[in-house]
């Protein structure tokens, strides 16, 4: 199939629609991509890339279309609002005449914003290219979730753009089965929806500490909690830190944080503040590639969220790549996220925001032994090759898109 992507984030930026497009590439489809210059998460652009440079790019023998922007900056709510809104004007009137040829799909990577769908749609009147999108956050709710937007008009205004979003699109892959209500709730027709959750990058495999041979060897030595991802207002780093607070006395526990973001700067004030600084470490964004020797070193892999009920929607995407990597979890989630956690028998779960409880659990994975902190880790494994394996999903994903294909042919 000849399948055009087009999204608000593409290679370098570091998003499962890289590994989707290599591995669609692979299995023989011609893919094209239309994107934006790389931004995320610093606002700013990536080297080698600016308003007049890089329009056209490749990654892995996939054909790269960016358009110029305006860039995040520190991720306020104007520059947000001219971020997204740019992308749409770019993509649609200097994007979009650069394409050649006729594809079967234009297929969407649907994360904030939704309206990065509306390029296509535009593409859809004026070509008849199906739309498909894979929705993986849900819109207007994360929006006012996150407090970027909190005025009712201007949700309602939103839920009406997602309404017509919907409606034309023909075909829509959420990540997470409790995204189904809400998406029902504004498309009316519910057959078009079908579930496709993530999964982890290829990379993501168990590795034996003994195999660890760079810099994730020099880890502080003890009882190990890694978070990983991104550090912004939804993965409520406070509630990590109040709870190392709480576990003060263990010496031997250590938290680290792989990752980088909005939240990160305050989050070390606080950690000093608190007189912390031996105990979490904060040690920045990380090559994707190097993650599973971080996580092999790990005696517990931690996710954290805020308490909203929008985010009790989501699997966070991490808690794929830690299933896949073989070690144990403790999670700081409400609903699909706990869910999946407990159901696996890879850890522990309690509340978002609530730091007794992640305190208390990760002192009962601290006092486990090591063998049985590795059978959870083996659960979790087992879990994630039965629910979200990358073949099986990728699979499924095809005939899908097949199906759509010669559903489209007969209409024509």
């Amino acid at each position: 199939m000849r399948i055009l992507i087009v999204s608000h984030y593409f290679w370098p930026e570091a998003f499962r629609i890289n590994d989707l497009a290599k591995t669609l590439r692979a299995r023989g489809h011609q893919l094209h991509v239309l994107t934006s210059m790389p931004n995320y998460p610093h606002g700013r652009f990536y080297k080698g890339y600016g308003v007049f440079k890089k329009w056209r790019d490749s990654f892995d023998g996939v054909p790269i279309d960016r358009v110029p922007f305006w860039p995040r900056f520190g991720g306020g709510r104007i520059h947000l609002a001219l971020n997204y809104l740019s992308f749409i004007v770019s993509a649609t009137l200097l994007g979009l005449p650069r394409l050649t040829g006729r594809y079967d799909a234009s297929f969407v990577f649907a994360v904030s914003p939704l309206t990065s769908c509306l390029p296509a749609i535009f593409y859809k009147w004026l070509t008849g290219t199906p739309v498909v999108i894979w929705v993986q956050d849900l819109w207007p709710e994360s929006v006012s979730a996150v407090g970027a937007i909190r005025n009712s008009w201007v949700l309602k205004l939103i839920e009406k753009l997602v309404r017509f979003i919907y409606a034309q699109s023909d075909l829509i892959l959420i990540q997470s089965e409790a995204f189904r209500p809400n998406v029902e709730k504004l498309t009316g027709t519910p057959e078009k929806i079908h579930y496709l959750p993530n999964w982890a990058e290829d990379i993501y495999v168990p590795v034996s500490r003994e195999a660890v041979n760079g810099p994730a060897r020099e880890l502080p030595e003890g009882f190990r909690v890694v978070f990983a991802g991104n550090v912004g207002r939804a993965q409520a780093l406070p509630t990590l830190v109040e709870a190392a607070g709480i576990l003060r006395e263990h010496q031997d526990i250590h938290w680290i944080v792989l990752g980088d973001g909005t939240e990160r700067e305050k989050s070390i004030r606080t950690v000093a503040e608190k007189g912390l600084s031996d105990r979490v470490h904060f040690l920045g964004r990380k090559p994707m590639e190097l993650m599973p020797q971080y996580f092999a070193m790990a005696d517990a892999l931690l996710v954290t969220l805020k308490n909203d009920r929008i985010f009790s929607y989501t699997i966070p995407s991490r808690v794929q790549s830690y299933f896949a990597c073989g070690r144990p979890i403790i999670a700081a989630l409400d609903g699909e996220g706990t869910r999946v956690v407990e159901e696996s028998g890879a850890g522990f779960a309690g509340a978002s925001e609530d730091a007794q409880q992640l305190a208390a659990n990760v002192l009962r994975l601290y006092r486990l032994a090591p063998e049985q902190r590795e059978g959870m880790g083996r659960r979790g494994l087992d879990y994630y090759k039965k629910n979200f394996d990358r073949d099986m999903l990728i699979g499924g994903l095809e005939r899908k898109l097949e199906a759509l294909e010669s559903n489209s042919s007969h209409a024509h």
